[in-house]
């Protein structure tokens, strides 16, 4: 396929002149306005802007599909397409494409996630290094990635190398972790999924390997559970695992207490929000692209966030559709959902996406055109060019696409249903029902103008759960498929839509509102006319609080003549709400029973998966974790994520609430232990590569050593090392030293003496003042602090600082408030510490380092 050469704008914009125009856009949004133009407009490698709104950015991709509708029957224009897709009102290209349809600057896929595999079948060192090589070359196009680990065999397994016995599965978790962590594109850091068979014998380290703090910290992780675990689990019997796990007649075997690991998997969740559950019986069973699971569509894993599974090599490109927009009249009596306008939509939305595989292959043509160009020697690129090659095949073979929806929430606030409600879950059902049916119609009408999929098979299809849905819906459909075939192998998701909603100023996906009303802080100068101060941090800054309105929830108080200006109580914030349609409507207050039964009720009409988060309280015990996630296999979720409230960082936080600092404060014994378990943490400043030794005590630093490492003036040690002992030894004169102790990989010890001699011994100096508040409970997140409120004239102590810093944020426990920034993106002050990066709580960007 050949494309067509798309030409550089010429009109380049200033980012102050940009970003004036995107805010007058979004009516002052700064948070969108400012997402984005960091995030879709159109850029070049040197940061030139091409585009300052959304205006020219949908015309950029209206007119890249009118150009492929060209060649088809009955064309869309461009004008019609532009309709549907300007001010993000009725259908809306997700992220890959929306930034990269009609790019001339990008060399990336259009498509948002990909799995890679190896069909379960090699698990060598080699097998192993290609999939960690496929995810760095996707990463580095801006796909997310997932594979499964459950062909890997498991720990203790003999290997005909030289360290005879395999070391199972977590190693490879982490170094997949770690490849996600080393590769950015234009600031965003790779997304990974790792999942698991709960039949392979080393699932439970798999379920563990996140609780230790710092590890695997690049990657969600899932378990695939089947029926027969957790039957098993209801009935408190035993489960045998077993390697391969789809053998029958298995090399090795282990017989286990299924509620032994399935109250690890609770009591994790519960902790933690991690594991996720896939549950892989009824994927499999009602996936439609797995009734040719021997052409190469067996499903094996699912994307980051586990709303699409996919057979090894396929890729999903993402579009949303902007329920909130089909209310006519919405907060009042009058308002209604407009169903014709909206199966009209589904047509050009089906079509749109079907354009865009089109447009895929072009980008993928492209790839494959600067692979071959690169300098480098074919050995070298050939990992790199088959993994492309593979999925451009399954991207022509299947056109898989991805159809979805936003504002859910306030699509039903708008109509006066409260979410949550058995109202609420009928209208939903019979929305994501109509929108089920309407894209499969549609895709079947595209199939008779274009053709069907290449390997389409009805005979094949015929005892699908989907399928005979749709046969029981819409006979007529059903037999007009039988007859032409459908266009797409699979078609409809629900994703999270997090960024997307930003734009749409609606809700995201399928989740209600989070808050109605919330606070954001942001820093201003006291000396400024008309400043206002609410309160000083710690460091002597000056923050201005104030209260921001959902956007429809503000859109309810003007049908209903309420003054949004109005500087209200909280009190009287309380009350607006109680009054709106949002009252009891909110993520913390849908009860979990309801929330599980729309789930499974709407997966009906899903054919790939759904993207949702159960909120539970605080004080949610593990017992209901545990029941929730039996009522979700029962109703038929194909997966689920639990987050309790506090078990992880949240996204904003209420207007009235105050939290404190989680992170420990107690004091540690003054007499230190002779030994202390420690961290090998490294990092690079600049072009230096650093090295720090944390001892621990119960987990927490106790002290720190850094300098420079792999250099004739610093320290040498393995790369491969990443814990040992600090031991406190004594010199002849007397005097004290520290030793670092570790394992080499033949089980001897091997030290390193005198740590504190081996850096610069202005660095050690430093270190034992911030070892001393380490060790006498200061908060680790304080400490941050005043490492970096620290003045140096040398630049090699202000790199030692920086290298400080870095280390000892890795035990900054995720979700503590940070004090005194402001995020570079979007200006709010509301950041947290998650997983040692500074994120931004209001739009999501994240600063490592």
């Amino acid at each position: 396929m050949k494309s067509q050469t798309i030409i550089a704008p010429q009109k380049i914009y200033s980012r102050d002149e940009a970003l004036k125009a995107a805010l007058q856009y979004f009516k002052g949004d700064e948070l969108a306005a400012s997402v984005w133009l960091n995030k879709y407009a159109l850029k070049d490698s040197a940061d030139n802007i091409y585009e300052s709104t959304p205006n020219e950015m949908h015309q950029r991709i209206a007119s890249e599909i009118a150009r492929v509708e060209q060649k088809y029957k009955n064309p869309l224009t461009e004008s019609e397409i532009f309709e549907v897709i300007k001010n993000f009102k009725y259908i809306v290209p997700q992220g890959s494409p929306m930034a990269g349809i009609g790019n001339p600057f990008q060399i990336a896929s259009l498509s948002n996630c990909f799995v890679i595999g190896n069909n379960g079948e090699s698990d060598s060192y080699g097998g192993i290094m290609k999939i960690d090589q496929e995810q760095v070359q996707l990463m580095k196009r801006r796909g997310g990635v997932g594979h499964d680990l459950s062909h890997i065999r498991p720990k203790g397994s003999p290997v005909k190398n030289s360290a005879l016995t395999s070391t199972g599965i977590v190693p490879f978790m982490e170094r997949y972790s770690n490849s996600t962590r080393e590769v950015a594109q234009d600031g965003r850091r790779g997304a990974l999924m790792l999942s698991v068979s709960i039949n392979h014998p080393d699932a439970e380290d798999f379920i563990d390997a996140k609780l230790e703090q710092g590890k695997v910290t690049g990657a969600n992780v899932s378990v695939r559970i089947d029926d027969a675990f957790m039957k098993a689990v209801k009935a408190n019997e035993k489960y045998t695992q077993k390697y391969p796990v789809n053998s029958k007649d298995p090399v090795f075997t282990k017989e286990i207490e299924a509620t032994k690991i399935w109250s690890k998997i609770v009591h994790n969740a519960w902790k933690s929000a991690e594991p996720g559950i896939l549950f892989w019986d009824t994927i499999i069973n009602e996936s439609v692209p797995d009734c040719y699971a021997d052409l190469g569509y067996k499903t094996v894993s699912t994307n980051p966030c586990g709303e699409i599974p996919l057979c090894p090599y396929d890729s999903c490109r993402l579009l949303a559709i902007n329920l909130f927009s089909y209310v006519e009249h919405p907060f009042t009596k009058n308002a209604e959902f407009n169903f014709e306008l909206f199966k009209k939509h589904i047509i050009i939305a089906q079509r749109m996406m079907d354009d865009i595989i089109d447009l895929e292959l072009e980008k993928i043509d492209g790839i494959l055109a600067k692979i071959d160009a690169d300098p480098e020697e074919d050995d070298v690129k050939a990992t790199e060019k088959n993994l492309w090659l593979n999925i451009r095949q399954k991207a022509y073979e299947g056109r898989r696409t991805g159809i979805g929806i936003t504002a859910e929430g306030d699509m039903l606030a708008a109509l006066g249903i409260r979410y949550g409600s058995e109202e609420g879950n009928s209208f939903s059902t019979e929305v994501h029902k109509v929108l089920g049916i309407e894209t499969y119609r549609a895709s079947v009408n595209l199939a008779k103008e274009r053709g069907a999929f290449s390997i389409f098979d009805a005979e094949r299809e015929k005892e699908n759960p989907f399928i005979l849905r749709i046969k029981e819906a819409d006979s007529k459909l059903y037999y007009e498929m039988l007859e032409h075939g459908r266009r797409n192998i699979a078609l409809l998701t629900i994703a999270p839509t997090g960024t997307t909603s930003l734009m749409t100023q609606t809700s995201s996906g399928i989740e209600p509102v989070f808050m109605p009303v919330y606070k954001r802080r942001k820093k201003v100068n006291p000396n400024d006319k008309g400043s206002r101060v609410d309160f000083v941090d710690e460091l002597g800054d000056s923050w201005e609080e104030y209260v921001v309105f959902h956007h429809r929830f503000k859109q309810w108080m003007e049908v209903n003549g309420i003054d949004s200006n109005k500087n209200f109580s909280q009190e009287e914030l309380n009350e607006l709400v109680k009054k709106s349609p949002y009252y009891k409507a909110t993520s913390n207050d849908i009860d979990w029973d309801s929330k599980v039964k729309m789930q499974g009720a709407i997966q009906k009409w899903v054919d790939h998966s759904i993207s949702v988060t159960v909120n539970l309280p605080n004080d949610a015990t593990e017992e209901l974790v545990g029941k929730l996630y039996l009522k979700a296999w029962e109703v038929g979720c194909k997966g689920v994520t639990v987050y309790r409230d506090g078990s992880r960082s949240g996204v904003l936080i209420s207007a009235d609430e105050k939290k404190e600092s989680k992170t420990a404060t107690s004091s540690f014994s003054k007499k230190r232990p002779q030994t202390l378990e420690a961290d090998v943490v490294r990092f690079q400043n600049q072009k230096e590569k650093w090295i720090a030794f944390v001892g621990l005590v119960d987990g927490r630093p106790y002290e720190i050593f850094t300098g420079l490492a792999d250099d004739e003036d610093g320290i040498l040690i393995p790369r491969w090392v990443e814990d040992g002992l600090i031991i406190k030894n004594r010199n002849e004169d007397g005097t004290s030293r520290y030793d670092f102790q570790y394992k080499n990989k033949r089980g001897y010890k091997t030290t390193i003496e005198g740590l504190s001699h081996k850096f610069n011994p202005e660095f050690w100096n430093y270190a034992k003042l911030i070892s001393g508040t380490l060790r006498h409970g200061m908060p680790i997140d304080k400490i941050v602090e005043l490492i970096q409120s620290l003045q140096f004239d040398s630049e090699s102590i202000s790199t030692w600082k920086n290298g400080v810093q870095r280390a000892l944020k890795r035990y900054v426990e995720d979700g503590t408030e940070v004090n005194g920034h402001a995020c570079e993106n979007c200006d709010s002050g509301n950041l947290i510490y998650q997983e040692g990066c500074l994120t931004c709580k209001d739009c999501g960007s994240s600063k490592c380092g």
